[in-house]
Parts: C-alpha cells; sequence; structure tokens
C-alpha cells in the first residue's frame, strides 16, 4: 500500500481554522456597546439641545452666527460627547474584558440617572435633591436590567438611529433650519403713494418693557423718574391703549414689521418672512438696521455693521450653559432670550458717537462707555442724507438681564438669580425699574442728536416695545401664565409716534395693536404696501372693537377685553433707606458675596457692587428685615428668604450710585428688630 502524500501544512487550504468567534464576538461586541452610548447620549445630550436650539432660531440669530459655525456645532453637539463617553469606555478594555463589562454597565447606568432627571423634571414635581435621589436609583436599577437582560441592550441598539433623526429635524423641519438654509432674499418693494414727500423715518424698537412701569399714580408718564419718556410723551402722539401681540421677541417683531398675526412658528428671518418694512421701504428709502435677534432685512437691502459678541468659541459656551440648564435637577425657565446682553460701545471698541451729556446723574466720563455698542452706532447714522433714510434699532434694552443703574454703572449678578418667589420678584422689578432708568437716559441721547443733527422736526419718530413682563408674584414673566394673571402688564406697551413737523402731544386711547405698526408707518413715509395686512393705520378709523389678541403661540390667538391698565403701587421705599448709622458691636454674622469689591472700587471703570447678596444663620427667620448700608449710609432693606438654589436668603440692589466713592468702601449689613433698632452683623 502506497504511503500517502506528505502535506504541506503551511498551504493555505489546509490552515487550522480561527478559534471560533473570539475576534468577530470582540467586535461585534464593541460595536453594540458604541450603538449603545450613541443611543443614551443622544437622548441625554443631543435631542434636549437641538430641541431648544431648534425651536430658538433667534439664539442664532442674536450672535450673527453663519451656518457654517451652526453645522460646526451641529456636529460638537452630536458628536463630541458621544466620543468622550465612548473612549472612556473603550479604554477600559485595557484592564480586561470584565473591567470593560462592568465599566459600560457603569457608563449606561450614569446616562440613565441623566436622562431620568430630565424625565422627571417633566413628569414628576420633585427637583433638586429629591430628584437626584430617585435618578440615582432609576440608573441603577437601568444598568442593572442592562446587566442581566439582553432585551435593554438590543433596544438601545436600535436606537442608535435617533441622534440622525434628532440631526434631521434640525436641519430641515425645526424653525432654525431656515437659519442654517436660507432661502430667498426678501418680498417685493413698495410704492409711492402718489406725489407724496418720504420724510426720514427712526425707529427705535426697545424690548420687555411693559406700559405700567413708566406710569405714576395718576396714570401719566412719571416725569419725576422718566423725563426723556415724558419729554417724548410731551411732542409726540401717545398710542396710550397700545398692546403687543405675543410676549416672545421672535414673533412679537416680525408681526409689528410685517403687519400680520403671527402665523406659524418659523425663523424671524427674511426667508420666512420676505414682506416686511425692509423690503417695502427697500426700493424708495435707503436702510440703516440695528437688529438684535431677527435678520428680516436681506442681505440685499442692508447688512449690520455692529454685532454682538460671535463666533463659534461664544456659540460653544452658550449652548453648554443650555445644556446645564436643560439637564439639570433643578426648575430652569431654558430661555436662550434670557441671556442675551447687548454688547457696550467699550467692549466693542467703539469711538463716541456723541459726547457725554450735561447730566448731573452721570457722575464719571468713563459710564459713557457702557452705552449699549448698536446704540452708538444707531445714534451715529441719525444724520441729513440726500435720500431718504429709514434708521432701525431693536434695543434689547430694559430687557433682562439687568445690569445697569439709572446712572448708566453696570453691576455684576449671579447668572442663576431667581425671578420669581416671596423677595426675589420684587428684586427683579426693581433691577427692571433700575434699568429702564438708565434706557430713560438712551430716549434723551436720541431726542438730543436728532435735534443737534436737524432731523427732529423733519422726521418720523417712532418708539416703542415689542412686548412687557410680569412681575406679579407666581406669574413672573411673559407666557401664559402671566397673561392670565397680569394681562396688564404683558401685553400694553408703550408706543409714541411723532409726526413730521408735529410740536404737541396728543393721546390717542384707540384700541392699537402691534399688527398696526407698519401700516401706520408706511402711510406716514408715503410707501404703499405690496402686501394685505391684518394691521390698521392709525389714518384710518379706530376700531369699533375693544377685544385684544395675544399670541403665546403662532396661530394660537387667545383674546381679552381692552383699555389701558392701571398701573401697580410702586414699591415704597423703607424710612430707613437714606439714613445715616453708625457701625455699632456685632451681634451676628452674614456671609456677603464678593467682599473684596467694596475694598478696590473703581468708579471710573463704570462698574459698581451695586447688588449684595449672600446668607444668613438659620437661627434669622425668613421675614427678618435687613438694613444694607455703604459707607455709613443705608441704600436698601430687604426681607430674609428662603435659601433658593444657589444658598442665597437675601439680595439687595444698591440704586443709588452716590453712595460709593473711590478706593475702600464699607459694607455693613444690620438686623432690623421688630422695634427698628439695628444690630449690625459681622460679615464674611
Amino acid at each position: 500500500m502506497a504511503e500517502p502524500a506528505s502535506v504541506d501544512p503551511s498551504a493555505p487550504h489546509h490552515r487550522p481554522p480561527p478559534a471560533p468567534g473570539r475576534w468577530d464576538r470582540g467586535w461585534r461586541g464593541e460595536l453594540g456597546r458604541l450603538l449603545e452610548v450613541v443611543a443614551l447620549v443622544g437622548l441625554v445630550v443631543t435631542q434636549p439641545l437641538l430641541d431648544v436650539l431648534g425651536r430658538s432660531p433667534d439664539f442664532f440669530l442674536f450672535h450673527r452666527a453663519d451656518p457654517a459655525q451652526i453645522l460646526l456645532l451641529l456636529a460638537l453637539v452630536t458628536v463630541l460627547p458621544t466620543v468622550a463617553v465612548a473612549l472612556l469606555g473603550a479604554l477600559s478594555r485595557l484592564a480586561g474584558r470584565t473591567a470593560r463589562a462592568l465599566i459600560h454597565t457603569g457608563l449606561v447606568g450614569l446616562l440613565v440617572a441623566a436622562l431620568a432627571v430630565q424625565v422627571g423634571r417633566h413628569v414628576t414635581p420633585l427637583r433638586g435633591v429629591p430628584l437626584l435621589l430617585v435618578a440615582v436609583l432609576a440608573g441603577a436599577a437601568g444598568a442593572a436590567a442592562h446587566r442581566r437582560w439582553r432585551a435593554p441592550g438590543r433596544v438601545l441598539r436600535l436606537a442608535a438611529a435617533g441622534p440622525v433623526a434628532f440631526v434631521a429635524l434640525f436641519l430641515l423641519a425645526s424653525p432654525t433650519s431656515a437659519v442654517v438654509l436660507p432661502r430667498g432674499d426678501g418680498g417685493a418693494a413698495g410704492t409711492a403713494q402718489g406725489s407724496a414727500v418720504h420724510p426720514p423715518v427712526v425707529m427705535l424698537i426697545l424690548d420687555e418693557l411693559p406700559l405700567v412701569s413708566l406710569l405714576g399714580a395718576d396714570g401719566k408718564i412719571d416725569a419725576g423718574r422718566y423725563p426723556h419718556f415724558a419729554e417724548l410723551a410731551g411732542g409726540s402722539t401717545w398710542y396710550r391703549n397700545s398692546t403687543g401681540v405675543s410676549g416672545w421677541t421672535p414673533n412679537a417683531l416680525p408681526a409689528m414689521l410685517t403687519g400680520r398675526y403671527p402665523a406659524k412658528p418659523v425663523a424671524p428671518h427674511y426667508s420666512q418672512y420676505p414682506d416686511n418694512i425692509f423690503t417695502a421701504f427697500g426700493g424708495l428709502y435707503d436702510i440703516r438696521a440695528e437688529e438684535s435677534i431677527t435678520r428680516l432685512c436681506p442681505p440685499s437691502r442692508c447688512e449690520q455693521p455692529v454685532t454682538p459678541e460671535q463666533g463659534l468659541g461664544v456659540l460653544v459656551r452658550e449652548t453648554g450653559k443650555l445644556l446645564g440648564r436643560v439637564a439639570g435637577p433643578t426648575e430652569s425657565a431654558v430661555d436662550p432670550e434670557d441671556s442675551y446682553r447687548e454688547q457696550t460701545r467699550a467692549e466693542a471698541g467703539l469711538d463716541a458717537a456723541e459726547p457725554v451729556p450735561a447730566d448731573p446723574k452721570f457722575r464719571w466720563d468713563s459710564l459713557d462707555d457702557n452705552q449699549p455698542a448698536r446704540f452708538t452706532s444707531f445714534l451715529a447714522g441719525l444724520k441729513p442724507s440726500t435720500r431718504p433714510t429709514l434708521h432701525f434699532l431693536h434695543l434689547l434694552m430694559p430687557h433682562s438681564p439687568w445690569a445697569y443703574l439709572p446712572s448708566g454703572a453696570r453691576y455684576d449678578a449671579p447668572e442663576d438669580l431667581p425671578n420669581d418667589g416671596a423677595g426675589w420678584v420684587d428684586l427683579a422689578r426693581q433691577r427692571h425699574l433700575a434699568q429702564l432708568g438708565y434706557t430713560d437716559r438712551l430716549i434723551g441721547e436720541t431726542l438730543r442728536t436728532l435735534r443737534a443733527n436737524g432731523l427732529y422736526d423733519q422726521a418720523l419718530v417712532v418708539v416703542t416695545a415689542d412686548h412687557g413682563v410680569s412681575f406679579r408674584a407666581g406669574a413672573q414673566g411673559r407666557g401664559m401664565d402671566a397673561i392670565k394673571a397680569a394681562a396688564g402688564e404683558v401685553a400694553w406697551v408703550p408706543t409714541f409716534v411723532k409726526e413730521p413737523r408735529q410740536q404737541t402731544g396728543r393721546v390717542d386711547d384707540r384700541n392699537w395693536e402691534h399688527v398696526d405698526l407698519l401700516p401706520t408707518v408706511a402711510d406716514e413715509a408715503g410707501v404703499r404696501l405690496p402686501w394685505r395686512v391684518d394691521g390698521r393705520s392709525a389714518r384710518q378709523a379706530p376700531r369699533t372693537d375693544g377685544t385684544k389678541h395675544f399670541y403665546d403661540r403662532p396661530g394660537e390667538p387667545v383674546t381679552f377685553p381692552g383699555g389701558v391698565p392701571a398701573p401697580p403701587p410702586l414699591p415704597t421705599p423703607h424710612p430707613l433707606v437714606g439714613t445715616e448709622v453708625r457701625a455699632g458691636p456685632a451681634a451676628g454674622s452674614a456671609r456677603v458675596a464678593d467682599l473684596a469689591a467694596f475694598t478696590a472700587t473703581d468708579p471710573d471703570t463704570g462698574t459698581l457692587p451695586a447688588l449684595v447678596w449672600g446668607d444668613v444663620p438659620d437661627r434669622i427667620p425668613d421675614g427678618t428685615l435687613l438694613a444694607v448700608a455703604v459707607n455709613g449710609r443705608i441704600g436698601a432693606v430687604v426681607p430674609v428668604v428662603p435659601a433658593d438654589p444657589g444658598g442665597r436668603r437675601f439680595a439687595a440692589l444698591l440704586a443709588d450710585d452716590k453712595l460709593f466713592h473711590a478706593g475702600t468702601n464699607q459694607l455693613d449689613v444690620f438686623q432690623v428688630a421688630t422695634d427698628g433698632t439695628l444690630r449690625r452683623l459681622t460679615l464674611s
């Protein structure tokens, strides 16, 4: 019998097979874990962020983000958190397969807990530590289920398609999609009304300014507190029964500038509102527009030379803050508009448009650097020209965040300081009124510049606000709760229209709604609008129906009767405010933030430590009054309140900047006894 031929064991068809499935199992296992991380991070980070940003195109418009920056931010939001978590898990494989499995299970538990915090805020009344405890239990249960059964992992792997869907909705279906992928370049231009003369048009739109904030007890403009608003009213037509149509600027401002009620939740962008004042006036007028959180003026009509802080770094920073509010265990009004702040002239590096006015309240020349940058640019453009010009400015004043004293000095405040609740809502209103005092100064500068440049008499001047805000306890803000509780504070806004050559003021109590603004301005400017409007020009007969229309959501109006609202009573200063005190012996303690600011105060920087906040021992009961004094004079008396999430039990605004001087300032906090005596607290 012949011997078998020798076999070459190195031949390919004779190689032994690899260990069954080992590499295949490892590769597939890692891919499965990655998909689970993609799904969970998508639910915890990507979905909530893109949901808020998708409904907030004004966030990108305010920061003047271009499509490339938005797409890059989208990539960072979608990819970076997933990569970070996945990389952490992958590195754990170096410690062995068991450690890898345990680490992955732990990451799943943490992500489930983070998801439980967000879900719990929406479906339960739990907040803070109780919600965190429930979330930890949910995370532990999720980790145990993932470890024991295969079904949770399989569900998560299928859910990994979620982030792709979230991105698609953001890019193609959200209101922000128009900003990322703009279409069109505005609508048709208006035409001249016969042989009409086209006067210069000056429009200053303020933000978050209730009419009642300007009124005294007699229902008239409080000339003592707001002399320049009173001056404006004395030479224009004051439409006293004027209301905005929405509490949200992205809906309210387009209604004002298109003459149409809000119909759809779309971006305040020229591609979504092609028919607006800028396109209508563009054929007959030069346009100088300074917008803030809208972009209604198309590039073919105007460019905006002054912009707020911008760039990808700003977008990333503000998005990070937004994620903190979205994912946190405490209640938070997730509204990017809350963070919008006008850049100052000094921050923007702009030269002065006008010299500092001779006003004794304006105590330091450098305070003029605090003037908002876009306001400076607006003033610089208020000059006569051979061609009629539309000068437009939407200024986020006296809109929060509140940071100005009436003099124009600025102060710092915690970003998370509450605006509602015992004591806090009163402080919010005081800060609003202080910033309104500075806004009054800006009105004065506008009137002075118009007169100095010879424009005032011939120009059509419009000053109004897009909406108000409620400071009613339990219903603070601009939403439906505030409308139901305090419509007079949210809907009614100051509206002044000075016609060309108008010399004396008058009051018109017709039912004015802000869709009337564009048709009125167009009539006064001799421009025929090429589209139908819902509004009614003031040159027409007044409405016979007094009903007001308000849109918390576009296309869903609520109605309420008209009539000029009565002003709420002004806060009555405590009798101790303004009195001098002596620093007696200490009888307790208090913790005050940023005490160092009082040891090196420099008024010439334009910034003062005018907001004082801190904590007192638990033995001091809620409701106890504290008197806050600077350099021996009491500037505010405030109550002790339950601790807010930041641990603060009191905060006081020192609105009178004359309390301060350069150098070291002595801060004292006194406990006010029931008999009126003061007990000094040792500060730390």
